[in-house]
């Protein structure tokens, strides 16, 4: 027979079990749903957009609620780097050595004090709450200790207290300031000529919430019709239009897959590519890393009614689904690494090559990959982004074209690709100048290639370049004359 439990131990256990609920009963659920996508974000590698719907369908959570969660995610992620300064002057020890679980809710807390309008003894109590639900009595007291003394100035205070001199230090001012790593602020500084008041004006940029940005499927939607459910009209191209608020899913056009979302700055270099003369044939099309099919299904909508057929290559499997869920009957689909072609070379009239990128021009939408991104991943991205560019150029066939596109606009990935791969292959291409193709786009720079900003242009940080293949040398002589 069992041991018999100690007399007592019932009433116990029941005391425990109700102080638990109850503690759970106080706990704000948009904070606990907060506070799991910033521990999935650090233990998983998770991304915040697709961590949180999906936590907010399980858990229920709508209207005040949701829209709550939300802000508490990415805010937080994005303030990260001048809440962990502000932290570092109130904890005492080197914040690296702080529990990550208990920096999560610090960091939750500071952004409530510092950043919204929650009263400060709520901001406290609400994490105070929290951080003891999920860690003891223990993690509650360390939370309400640092946050308390958090509490002691507003933000622009600290930020004037922990933030180096700007003319002392303009970019470590800026890093802490506008809460970017430093790394990306002198990239950004690098892209945009050294002129630091437009870098501050691109870093602040990163830190606004990027409005739903939609795209009517060429020959499946269009523009107007998207208007007549709420959306606004887009900016720069003819098919975007922008959801000022709800769930896109709602949309029918999104539901059936004739519509989609689609930042309007990848819309306009698809659009891009698809304008620049080509000399000769215009029937075969490449998409060469084509998941998860936003551009593809754009170029698949254009080529058909111009008699053109569209190849969207994918690497990944389950990515390749993707795209051809995007793409439909508009274009043809095949899992191909793009570095190692499975078609002839010259086989194409129009290549798009979307390389992978270390997604810095994204940063309003991915707020994490700031803080999980190195300089070490741009130098294992080089050798990739290179081969794939100079595969896209064997499959352009002579008077074809390229789009060398990607989602970032640090130099390394971009500027500095374009050159090496150009100056490797004996005059074989061309730098054809891109900004006449997006007609009514102001602040294009120099050219010929182009970088789009969201401070500048409101959209992600899209940079392309356009590379034509000379057209094949005739058979006759300059002078007319064949061997002349």
């Amino acid at each position: 027979m069992g041991a018999r439990p100690p007399a007592g131990g019932g009433r116990a256990a029941r005391g425990i079990v109700t102080r638990t609920r109850r503690l759970s009963a106080r706990v704000d659920p948009a904070r606990r749903a907060a506070y799991d996508v910033l521990r999935a974000v650090a233990e998983r590698d998770a991304y915040a957009n697709l961590a949180l719907p999906r936590l907010l369908r399980e858990r229920g959570l709508a209207g005040r609620d949701a829209a709550l969660a939300t802000e508490l995610t990415y805010a937080t992620l994005r303030g990260r780097g001048a809440y962990d300064a502000v932290l570092s002057a109130c904890v005492d020890r080197p914040i690296d050595r702080v529990d990550a679980s208990a920096l999560d809710l610090l960091r939750l807390g500071a952004h409530q004090l510092l950043s919204t309008r929650v009263p400060a003894h709520a901001a406290v109590s609400a994490t105070v709450d929290l951080a003891r639900s999920v860690g003891g009595d223990g993690r509650a007291k360390f939370v309400n200790a640092v946050l308390r003394r958090v509490a002691t100035h507003d933000l622009p205070g600290w930020l004037e207290l922990v933030a180096p001199a700007y003319d002392a230090d303009p970019e470590g001012h800026l890093a802490v300031v506008h809460s970017h790593p430093r790394w990306v602020v002198r990239a950004f500084r690098q892209a945009l000529g050294g002129d630091l008041a437009e870098t501050a004006a691109a870093l602040a940029a990163d830190n606004v919430p990027a409005a739903v940005s939609l795209v009517a499927r060429p020959g499946r939607a269009t523009a107007g019709e998207l208007l007549e459910l709420g959306a606004r009209p887009g900016r720069w191209s003819p098919y975007a239009a922008t959801l000022p608020a709800g769930d896109p899913a709602d949309l029918p056009p999104i539901r059936q897959g004739r519509a989609g979302v689609q930042d309007e700055g990848s819309q306009l270099v698809t659009l891009a590519l698809a304008e620049v003369p080509v000399d000769g044939p215009d029937a075969r099309w490449l998409d060469l890393c084509a998941g998860p099919g936003g551009k593809a299904a754009l170029l698949g909508g254009l080529a058909g009614p111009r008699g053109a057929a569209l190849l969207a290559a994918e690497l990944q499997p389950h990515r390749a689904a993707l795209v051809s869920a995007a793409v439909g009957a508009t274009a043809g689909v095949v899992v191909a690494d793009g570095t190692v072609p499975a078609w002839r070379p010259g086989a194409f009239d129009r290549v798009l090559v979307d390389v992978p990128c270390s997604g810095l021009g994204a940063l309003r939408r991915r707020p994490e990959a700031r803080w999980r991104r190195s300089p070490l991943d741009l130098a294992g991205l080089g050798p990739l982004q290179r081969s794939l560019l100079g595969s896209a150029l064997d499959a352009a066939r002579p008077g074809g074209v390229v789009a060398y596109v990607t989602c970032s606009p640090h130099p390394a990935e971009t500027r500095a690709v374009v050159e090496d791969v150009l100056a490797g292959r004996g005059g074989d291409a061309v730098l054809v100048d891109a900004r006449p193709l997006l007609p009514g786009v102001p602040d294009l720079g120099p050219g010929p290639d182009v970088q789009l900003w969201p401070h500048r242009h409101c959209t992600d940080a899209m940079y392309l370049a356009l590379l034509q293949k000379p057209p094949r040398a005739s058979a006759r002589g300059e002078c007319g004359v064949p061997g002349s």
